[in-house]
């Protein structure tokens, strides 16, 4: 516990306070907060009144001219001959696969409706650079059914024998290719769309780059020249350079056909797309930039908000952190409530690593070794960089990490300071839910004493959506 934390719960008065909700597993957290605190939330997105009506119009009315019956007389062979592959977004991301209103099913009926056989169907898990899937939570996101019936397994990055050459990039990437997906007659991408901190958005062609692709290739997609462009960011495309690559990528590999979804704060179908690639994105972003995007007038002294559901550990939680930056000042406070359920809470080995050489070398320091001759390509080396661009706004000791899933003594390797701080001696035991929230609310109650004790009345802000919400300084447009 801080040694001051005690001085400012004792001087700072919270009576007349509003009260927030903070996304949290199990139930929102709730937090006090001055009642001149903005509450910013994305704009009210209306869900689709009958989601399994929509899905299957999406895919009997295909963006882009498509037509399933084209598609497949272009194969050349008979419809129960053609072999294919399915790539599907991992845990990380909510795409309704399963049930009623999931995407999967209807889509493995059209195939079959098509004399597509189940035995030549294959699904494959597009992990990209994360870990494999377990068995729990691929029946978690496709059903019992689906995993007994398909045969269901996920990328490799790294298994060379399970990866084919498929062609340069114009900037000269070497594209290596998942090789069941490559060797398919019939490429179908599947996923979700929704604002991405690099890529602008994800979706389409992110489920093929950096989905399926192997290490080498995501060397490129994730090097420095990428992601330090100001371009690489929320609802960017144009001229952004991780935007263009995945897509060249994607063209190049074939995908025959996309299905994507939208989705609002509460997780409920606002949106389904489905056809050509590029028009499948195209329409899946002007729909989601409708309601994600919220204007900042002017930036905030301390900005509370949370990871989400895709903030599983550290290493993903790197996206509520960048996209909450345009509406924090400089050397102003981040709040991040993290619900780190996941069986590595921080991330893998090969992260604990680099996030700790963050921690020791610096935002600059670090990408300084980056961009070294000497320096060897490392598939999570990304992630650390982002969390880098929060260190450069805010600095260390106003990044406050606040999680009960990450041991105490293991917060010496993350940046920022830890949530544990801001906890007053234990009486009962607490949940893990009730130690988040007491450190945000301590924290909160800290840093406004801070500024008071300084006689600044300080500006806060709460990011209702954390990661899915994406502020936008005035004058910046989209």
């Amino acid at each position: 516990m801080r040694l001051d934390l005690m001085a400012a719960l004792k001087n700072t008065r919270i009576k007349g306070w509003k009260k927030i909700k903070v996304e949290f597993s199990g139930g929102p957290l709730t937090v006090s907060v001055p009642r001149d605190c903005v509450v910013m939330t994305m704009k009210k997105a209306e869900a689709l009144p009958d989601p399994a009506k929509e899905i299957a119009k999406a895919l009997d009315e295909p963006l882009g001219g498509l037509s399933w019956e084209k598609i497949v007389q272009g194969k050349g062979k008979p419809a129960d001959e053609l072999r294919v592959a399915i790539t599907v977004s991992d845990i990380t991301r909510p795409v309704p696969y399963q049930g009623e209103n999931g995407i999967l099913p209807p889509l493995l009926q059209k195939l079959q409706a098509l004399g597509v056989r189940k035995k030549n169907i294959r699904i494959i898990v597009g992990t990209g650079t994360h870990r494999a899937s377990t068995p729990r939570e691929k029946v978690e996101m496709l059903g019992k059914e689906i995993v007994a019936t398909y045969d269901v397994q996920d990328h490799d990055c790294e298994a060379r024998t399970n990866l084919v050459y498929v062609g340069k990039t114009p900037s000269g990437t070497a594209v290596f290719l998942n090789k069941n997906f490559a060797e398919a007659d019939l490429k179908i991408a599947t996923g979700l769309t929704e604002s991405h901190f690099m890529a602008g958005a994800s979706g389409g062609r992110k489920a093929i780059c950096p989905g399926l692709v192997d290490l080498r290739t995501i060397q490129k997609f994730h090097s420095p020249d990428f992601l330090e462009s100001p371009q690489a960011t929320n609802l960017i495309l144009e001229g952004n350079p991780c935007h263009e690559e995945a897509a060249v990528i994607a063209k190049a590999v074939g995908v025959d056909f996309t299905i994507t979804v939208t989705l609002d704060k509460d997780m409920r179908l606002t949106g389904v797309f489905a056809g050509e690639l590029e028009k499948v994105l195209e329409e899946a972003v002007r729909k989601i930039k409708t309601y994600v995007a919220i204007p900042v007038p002017e930036e905030f002294d301390i900005v509370v908000t949370h990871g989400g559901y895709v903030g599983r550990n550290h290493y993903q939680v790197a996206k509520a952190a960048v996209g909450a930056l345009p509406a924090v000042k400089d050397k102003g406070v981040m709040i991040i409530a993290a619900d780190n359920r996941d069986e590595e809470p921080i991330g893998g080995s090969e992260y604990r690593t680099l996030i700790h050489l963050l921690k020791l070398q610096g935002a600059d320091g670090y990408v300084d070794l980056l961009k070294s001759s000497a320096w060897k390509f490392t598939k999570d080396q990304w992630e650390p960089e982002v969390w880098g661009k929060v260190l450069r706004k805010v600095g260390e000791e106003r990044l406050i990490y606040c999680t009960a899933d990450i041991p105490e003594k293991e917060f010496t390797m993350l940046p920022g300071v830890s949530g544990y701080e801001f906890l007053t001696p234990p009486g009962r035991k607490k949940s893990r839910a009730k130690k988040v929230q007491e450190m945000v609310q301590n924290a909160v109650i800290y840093f406004h004493h801070q500024y008071a004790t300084q006689n600044i009345s300080p500006r806060l802000a709460f990011i209702s959506e954390g990661p899915y919400a994406v502020p936008v300084k005035t004058g910046d447009g989209l």
